[in-house]
């Protein structure tokens, strides 16, 4: 993954969203889950689809983890997934697991086609049972299409706390096929993923089997949906599925294709884009803001200095307050568990430097402060142990972060 480099071929396409790839259709409907928004969606491949899928580490998982993971394990292959917002379907016991069996089996039965053909997923309030008589009159309410609108009222059948919806869309050339891919996100709280902490779906027209399609997204999810924090707490029920049916025709794609980087590269533009609009959608956040380290001797120890730097609570209070207070950067380093010299850091709010090879420098606060009140704030941070770098994804910690988690069920 450290080799991967920018490809000029790769284009993102305006209003992309889940569908932009062929053979793909989608629903969003209200069923009552929530008082009057969409609350199950699904995604549909017109043909089987091979399907990958990293998880939350979190030890508690939810049951539709349990459903998906045995789906995806009996041919590596699935039609689609049903997902429902408002409940996590998360420490409810058996009961919870019979009814995340029973929401793919109605899902299955509404498109003829045998229960392992979908995944499953839930997101919103832990430990209560899902309402399922409004399962099923919302399933049978599912009429799916490929439209714009039927991928904008997918996006919002899937948000809890999120204030917009997420979703982009990418195309390329591999084997000269038009390979295009697509995707859709929520999160907003509770962000702080560990092999994914929110729910993500990506499609792609590509022809690639399971295994190789698991093997580049496991790869590419440590540089992306795991560099991104919200409030360092991590979620029981999410993940990242990816579904690709094919339709491109390409030759198969596996590590041994000659353009396999090149599909590595629009999977991970994919992916970082859907991961710095939930990072940007933090509860009650009002910037993004991106961390750059720069100059350590492994990628995985400027990775998490990165994220130790944007997950910290200080750092987010300061940039929230647009205050260019780098001691609190330099102090997250410090407790990063990552060794480096302080006497050869050097740190800056975009190209503005406040400390310099361990000494602080002048500078003009005004300047510092215009910049800060930036929607998108980038930090860098410059040391001298080695060639490699790591980046992370965060955003500022407000007021209304409070008072959204102080009412959460209310």
């Amino acid at each position: 993954m450290n080799t991967l480099q920018p490809v000029e071929t790769i284009k993102q396409i305006k209003e992309g969203n889940i569908l932009t790839p062929q053979g793909f259709k989608a629903s969003g409907v209200h069923a009552g889950l929530r008082y009057a928004k969409k609350d199950i969606g699904v995604i549909f491949s017109e043909v089987n689809a091979s399907a990958a899928a990293v998880y939350t580490q979190n030890v508690v998982q939810a049951a539709p983890i349990n459903v998906t993971k045995e789906s995806i394990s009996f041919t590596g292959k699935l039609h689609g997934i049903v997902v429902n917002s408002a409940c996590a379907n998360a420490c409810t016991g058996e009961q919870g697991l019979r009814d995340a069996y029973e929401m793919r089996k109605l899902t299955a039965h509404k498109f003829g086609l045998e229960n392992h053909a979908f995944a499953v997923a839930s997101t919103g309030v832990i430990g209560e049972y899902l309402d399922m008589e409004k399962i099923k009159n919302g399933i049978d309410l599912i009429e799916i299409s490929d439209t714009q609108e039927a991928a904008e009222d997918f996006g919002s059948a899937i948000l809890t706390t999120d204030i917009v919806t997420k979703s982009c869309g990418y195309e390329t050339v591999i084997d000269g096929k038009v390979v295009k891919m697509g995707g859709a996100a929520k999160g907003s709280g509770m962000i702080h993923p560990n092999m994914a902490t929110m729910l993500g779906f990506i499609t792609t027209d590509a022809v690639i089997e399971a295994a190789s399609l698991q093997e580049a997204l496991s790869a590419i999810t440590n540089d992306t949906f795991n560099q991104i924090t919200v409030d360092g707490d991590c979620s029981t029920n999410d993940m990242v599925l990816v579904l690709a049916n094919g339709e491109a025709g390409n030759a198969s794609l596996s590590n041994a294709h000659p353009e396999w980087p090149v599909f590595l590269q629009l999977l991970k533009q994919t992916s970082e884009s859907l991961a710095k609009q939930i990072a940007k959608d933090g509860e009650g956040a009002t910037k993004l803001i991106e961390v750059n380290v720069h100059g350590m001797e492994a990628k995985q120890d400027a990775q998490m200095m990165a994220k130790t730097i944007v997950g910290s609570n200080l750092v987010k209070t300061a940039a929230f307050g647009s205050d260019a207070n780098w001691g609190r950067i330099i102090a997250a380093m410090g407790r990063s568990g990552v060794n480096f010299q302080p006497t050869q850091a050097t740190i800056a709010f975009g190209e503005i430097v406040v400390l310099k090879d361990g000494e602080p420098v002048q500078f003009s606060e005004e300047e510092a402060k215009a910049y800060l009140e930036n929607e998108n704030i980038t930090i860098n941070v410059f040391l001298q142990d080695g060639n490699e770098s790591g980046t992370a994804w965060g955003c500022d910690l407000t007021y209304d972060y409070v008072k959204i988690n102080g009412s959460y069920r209310s």
